[in-house]
């Protein structure tokens, strides 16, 4: 017999995704090679040290008019504006 969890276990949404208002924790980064014109480690360093760090919490304040993009992001008490393709490395749950 197989007993199902009563909830499910929501995959991790990555930010660039996240409609405006959205709030939540990061996960991880997961920087791919061709989210950016940087490399992948140098992209994942810059968004460290802009403090999207495990366990951070994070809430989209605004988005762009055209295209949602840039999306403006609240993270540990500073404002900071990144694109979506960026926002799309950041794991949120």
């Amino acid at each position: 017999m197989t007993l199902n969890p009563p909830f499910a276990v929501a995959p991790h949404l990555p930010l660039g995704l996240a409609p405006k208002g959205f709030l939540g924790r990061i996960h991880s980064i997961c920087v791919q090679d061709s989210q950016g014109q940087l490399p992948a480690a140098e992209m994942e360093r810059r968004l460290i040290e802009l403090g999207f760090i495990e366990g951070a919490q994070v809430q989209i304040l605004h988005e762009g008019l055209f295209g949602r993009d840039p999306i403006a992001v609240r993270i540990n008490g500073a404002t900071v504006a990144l694109r979506r393709r960026e926002a799309m490395a950041i794991l949120t749950e």
